[in-house]
């Protein structure tokens, strides 16, 4: 009887030791979605960084809290690509005193080397962050298996 005793908690400790593991290993695969840039450089934003994250299929950029928005009248999202590619996104301010502090990435970005924040009324660059390595996008990873797979012509 007691040997019963015994395996059983042996079993329940192989349990909670396999979930344990579980639970570590989906923590870590969330934390592998997150990127972080340097600090912001420039004239007017230069503090805080940007984060990357990834949503489901959607991917995000947000500005972390210490992050202050540049008093000028149009302060804009804009990320550059790993090939030079600019794209200008939205406005950091919006009516009512608001902000777009978070942001969802077009499908058509495939990926982010740097986050910028540019005035479109004055055309000029506020300040920008690099990520250490390029981040591909969800999208990016879409499109990328179907290549893979019509070149292999199938």
């Amino acid at each position: 009887m007691k040997s019963l005793r015994q395996i059983g908690s042996i079993q329940l400790g192989l349990l909670s030791a396999m979930l344990a593991v579980g639970l570590l290993s989906a923590t870590s695969s969330f934390a592998a979605d997150a990127h972080s840039t340097a600090m912001f450089a420039g004239v007017k934003a230069n503090t805080g960084k940007a984060m990357h994250t990834r949503e489901g299929s959607k991917d995000a950029l947000a500005v972390s809290d210490d992050f202050k928005i540049p008093e000028t009248p149009a302060p804009h999202w804009q990320v550059v690509d790993s090939k030079g590619n600019v794209y200008l996104l939205n406005q950091l301010r919006i009516k009512d005193g608001k902000f777009n502090r978070k942001i969802t990435l077009p499908s058509y970005i495939q990926d982010v080397a740097k986050v910028q924040i540019w005035c479109s009324f004055a055309e000029a660059l506020l300040g920008e962050a690099s990520f250490q390595a390029p981040i591909k996008t969800a999208a990016a990873e879409v499109s990328g298996g179907m290549q893979a797979t019509s070149a292999t012509g199938r």
